[in-house]
């Protein structure tokens, strides 16, 4: 059951005062800056953030599906980019909470429901608040991602904007990083993997994907402002501590894609 609890609306009129929950403690990082900016740009796309107030963490981010930086086609819907409540603030209906306020904000703008990426793994939540809160799943993509759907009136699906799985795959032997400014750890992640093959005397690159379109129409897979391929085939599309990138490249180097 959740308590009471004052929630903040990030704009661009305050957001250089608020921050934007995540990296709050990092402001001179370039991960923060980078994010700062985006921000910035997209505002004026009718991207929202609330935020719930302190000493209660959590916030949710979302956008019109026209401009989401997920690889979905979702006109007409709201797109949920982020949805985290932490710590302490967990086990208390926040996330419920503030759910309702992008469903409210979507329902007073006439759009026709909110969609939502989930996956089992890292940096997005599971499936199961969005079932347990009428969404119904509509699309799944390798390895664990699916799409969820709450409509308010009758209207097209929403469906991933790529099929993975007819993705052309290439024999270029080396890592690519694809990379877009929405979450500010992706700096720091993309120079982990940068370090990873550096280590192994591996080739990489990275993709900057810049706009909503080019994560829609490039990303490797369906979380779209992240992710990591090698030959061709996904290799992460979070995080992956050093340790892990070595078991990883080990499991890969077995199936002959190195």
């Amino acid at each position: 059951m959740s308590t009471s609890v004052n929630t903040i609306e990030v704009t661009l009129e305050n957001v250089e005062k608020s921050g934007f929950f995540c990296f709050m403690s990092k402001k001179k990082s370039p991960g923060y800056a980078q994010k700062l900016k985006w921000l910035k740009e997209r505002f004026t796309e009718g991207l929202k953030i609330k935020m719930l107030q302190l000493p209660e963490r959590g916030f949710i981010e979302y956008i019109p599906g026209e401009y989401a930086w997920r690889p979905v086609r979702a006109e007409g819907y709201m797109v949920i980019h982020c949805l985290w409540v932490v710590g302490k603030s967990r086990g208390k209906g926040f996330s419920r909470l503030l759910l309702d306020m992008c469903e409210q904000d979507a329902r007073s703008a006439g759009m026709n429901g909110v969609v939502v990426v989930s996956s089992q793994g890292s940096w997005l939540l599971g499936k199961e608040l969005f079932i347990d809160s009428g969404y119904t799943a509509v699309a799944s993509a390798a390895p664990s991602f699916t799409l969820l759907v709450k409509k308010f009136k009758d209207a097209p699906d929403p469906t991933f904007s790529r099929d993975w799985n007819k993705v052309n795959k290439t024999d270029e032997k080396s890592m690519i990083i694809f990379r877009t400014n929405q979450c500010p750890y992706i700096e720091d992640v993309t120079r982990i993997f940068e370090d990873a093959t550096i280590k192994r005397g591996v080739p990489s690159r990275v993709v900057s994907l810049n706009s909503a379109r080019e994560v829609q129409e490039l990303s490797p897979s369906a979380y779209g402002t992240f992710g990591v391929t090698v030959a061709g085939e996904l290799f992460s599309y979070c995080y992956l501590t050093e340790s892990q990138i070595d078991q990883k490249w080990m499991e890969f180097e077995k199936t002959g894609l190195k």
